[in-house]
């Protein structure tokens, strides 16, 4: 099988989105791959929302109004190369009734971005259908030969940028990315490191942590934080979960595995308990930043890793709401504040490169 890639420039996309349009937080790696991915992307498959206009069921501000159809034989006429699954349903797995749609796509050609759990290289009839330099990517899955963690990333030169929140789906990705494209148009070399499929999609490498076993997880980053880091001045390492989510593990092995040298605190704007939990409260900015600061320096046993800023997500409010939730986070924090995808990271990335001096 032709090794996968990231979506590039010249190919053309569908995305699989079944009831992941409408406002469904299971939809976040469709809606991300429409903003950030470079491949023109073609057509969006949602049976619940077929014919509507993309432009108003997202608030997505597209140069084109993409056509949503109702399946993937529907699409086929806009000629797509590459099918990307951007909807994750519960479980993380393909339901039964998707498979045919799947292996129509792969019959026809095209290249399949798998972000979920089941494993699609494992079915016959598609390993059967796969043509010459058709590939079909399962990235959630645990790389080959793994280290356990050992601290090696503290040898790096370069800068190591950790995105942390005060939950999980609060824009850790999103913040990354806008500060890595900021970095790069500042002529600094810079490298988002994925740590989720959405990333991976995105950007090409990186990998899963969910997919990883926990005793591996702290050596997965490690890995690919000692891959990137001698060829770049920044690494912007994506963020997973949040140390005060009771269901997350992926945040201590981040910390432990990239070593960084700053943290970036991203948080939704007046979020007062975690969205899953709503018996645990979010408590004030102020110790959650105190929070990680401790756990990376871990006693001395490593080196601080100060939180330079917060990158606050304001979907859903008004620029004059979203501005006085920026400025009373500065307030509460001392620290600059910004929604990125509103404002660009220019302010904060000037924060966090003080900060690392």
């Amino acid at each position: 099988m032709t090794q996968p890639t990231k979506l590039l420039a010249r190919q053309r996309a569908a995305i699989l989105q079944h009831g992941g349009l409408q406002g469904r937080c299971n939809g976040k790696t469709g809606l991300s791959l429409l903003r950030y991915a470079e491949a023109r992307v073609v057509a969006i498959i949602d049976e619940d929302s077929a014919g509507r206009s993309l432009r108003e069921l997202t608030g997505l501000r597209l140069p084109e109004d993409i056509p949503i159809v109702r399946s993937v034989h529907d699409a086929l006429p806009f000629k797509p190369e590459v099918l990307s699954i951007g909807v994750a349903p519960s479980g993380g797995r393909l339901p039964d009734e998707w498979w045919d749609e799947i292996r129509l796509a792969v019959r026809s050609g095209l290249c399949v971005q798998n972000g979920l759990h089941t494993r699609l290289n494992s079915d016959p009839g598609i390993q059967a259908a796969l043509r010459p330099g058709q590939w079909v990517w399962d990235m959630r899955r645990e790389p080959e030969d793994l280290p356990i963690g050992t601290g090696a990333a503290r040898s790096l030169a370069c800068r190591r940028v950790l995105f942390v929140g005060t939950d999980m789906n609060v824009g850790k990705m999103t913040a990354a990315l806008e500060f890595d494209a900021c970095a790069r148009r500042r002529g600094l070399r810079s490298k988002f490191i994925a740590t989720g499929q959405t990333g991976m999609m995105i950007s090409g490498d990186g990998v899963a942590l969910d997919g990883v076993r926990v005793d591996y997880a702290a050596g997965a980053i490690e890995q690919q934080v000692m891959r990137h880091g001698p060829g770049h001045e920044l690494l912007f390492i994506e963020g997973q979960g949040s140390l005060i989510n009771p269901a997350s593990t992926a945040t201590l092995p981040l910390i432990r595995g990239s070593q960084p040298t700053s943290l970036i605190l991203v948080h939704k704007a007046r979020m007062t308990h975690l969205n899953r939990f709503p018996h645990v409260a979010v408590p004030p900015l102020r110790e959650v930043i105190a929070l990680n600061e401790a756990v990376a320096k871990a006693g001395g046993a490593f080196g601080a890793a100060r939180v330079a800023a917060v990158a606050l997500n304001t979907w859903g409010l008004s620029e004059a709401e979203a501005s006085l939730e920026a400025l009373a986070v500065e307030t509460e924090t001392g620290l600059p504040c910004d929604d990125v995808v509103r404002s660009g990271a220019s302010r904060l990335l000037e924060a966090l490169l003080r900060n690392a001096m």
